[in-house]
């Protein structure tokens, strides 16, 4: 029999659950609008001002706001302005390409500290941890921080992890970064807590931040460069897939390309095919545009009458055949071109991947050029470190 006499103990915590409620969102207002008064977070928060004086003193005491100066120019005194500490916390975050890799390390307002690329062509793949573990320190040494400073550290890289096996998959193109045991070797090299993120979704997450995409919970972005991938994001949420793979569009099979019969063997074909870099410079010969890369082709094909629009109007209509494939499954309200091809094509290219999608596929959603400055990849790197630094520094204190 059940027994039902047994007492229920009245929920617990209820108090200090409020508390760090109220804390939390008084961090975030802090850090969107800048220094604040007691009497504006009072204001912002709906709490009393005694309540908003604990609070700040509470936050003070935790170390994770600190006064700086007071109001001026109002009537009555002067109040005292409060921020989040710069020092709560510091994080970094990398962008790996097959060339080089971008660095950069901020402290948890998001201010970037400091900023560097290293060229990794000639190192040894057995190295390949220890030097991105001794870059990444002249990183934090050039941030005037000392060593162990950092709370979390992000790499974007043109794979996916294995959630099964811990490897990294869709990414013959890095030697040294597929030991099964990746994250841990870098987290005890380097220090710190590790992520490894594709480097397309972490292009979505800084539209989505501050980009193209802010605003939209349902987008697609397409990332055109050496290679071709995609990011799908769903109600707000990036969509990894089972294994780690969605939008590894690379190999997706499209008109005008061939199939590719055994995804595991480098071989050519699909999507990649018809609009990766090789296929781009390989169009824009055909069109009289001779240059040494993707992107210098199509920045030359604006500044050419006559081959130059023809190129440009194929190659839209090119990225416009991948991209009416993933429309027609997942109906995004916006699209996102991103990458170095898109951006080298800018308003006018465009302008013709919108006008060749609408007259092949049903959804039509509005396409946008990238809007976020240097590299998406980069940027979102260090917005998923801020957001991972910031829940463990906000929840705990």
């Amino acid at each position: 029999m059940t027994d039902n006499t047994r007492s229920r103990s009245p929920l617990a915590g209820t108090p200090s659950l409020l508390r760090a409620i109220n804390d939390r969102a008084a961090l975030e207002l802090l850090l969107a609008n800048g220094p604040l008064s007691r009497t504006q977070i009072g204001t912002l928060t709906g709490l009393s001002k005694p309540t908003a004086s604990q609070l700040l003193a509470r936050l003070e005491t935790a170390g994770l706001v600190v006064p700086v100066g007071t109001t001026a120019g109002g009537p009555g005194p002067n109040a005292q302005l409060y921020q989040v500490n710069p020092a709560a916390g510091h994080v970094a975050g990398l962008d790996v390409t097959t060339t080089h890799i971008r660095i950069a390390v901020a402290d948890i307002t998001g201010n970037t500290l400091a900023e560097q690329q290293v060229p990794t062509k000639g190192w040894p793949a057995a190295d390949t941890v220890p030097r991105v573990a001794a870059a990444l320190a002249r990183s934090v040494a050039a941030a005037g921080l000392a060593e162990g400073s950092l709370h979390q550290v992000v790499l974007g890289i043109g794979g996916a992890l294995d959630p099964v096996t811990g490897k990294l998959r869709y990414a013959s193109h890095l030697p040294g970064w597929h030991s099964p045991r990746l994250v841990a070797e870098l987290a005890g090299a380097i220090g710190a807590p590790v992520t490894i993120e594709n480097d397309v979704n972490l292009a979505a997450i800084a539209e989505q931040a501050a980009g193209a995409a802010r605003g939209s919970e349902d987008f697609v972005l397409l990332w055109a460069e050496e290679g071709i991938g995609a990011a799908i994001v769903i109600a707000g949420r990036l969509h990894r897939g089972f294994t780690g793979g969605a939008g590894e569009v690379g190999y997706m099979p499209v008109p005008g390309s061939p199939v590719v019969h055994d995804v595991r063997r480098k071989n050519s074909g699909g999507f990649q095919e018809l609009a990766g870099a090789p296929a781009v410079l390989a169009l824009a010969r055909e069109h009289g545009l001779g240059a040494p890369t993707a992107e210098a082709a199509v920045a030359l094909a604006l500044g050419t009458p006559g081959g130059g629009e023809d190129f440009l109007a194929v190659l839209a209509d090119r990225l416009a055949v991948g991209l009416a494939a993933i429309v027609s499954v997942v109906d995004p309200e916006l699209l996102v071109l991103a990458g170095g091809i898109p951006t080298a094509g800018g308003e006018r290219l465009r302008e013709l991947v919108q006008e060749s999608l609408a007259r092949i596929s049903i959804p039509r959603p509005e396409v946008r050029s990238s809007s976020v400055p240097g590299s998406p990849v980069l940027h979102g790197a260090l917005q998923l470190a801020l957001a991972t630094a910031r829940d463990a520094a906000f929840s705990t204190h």
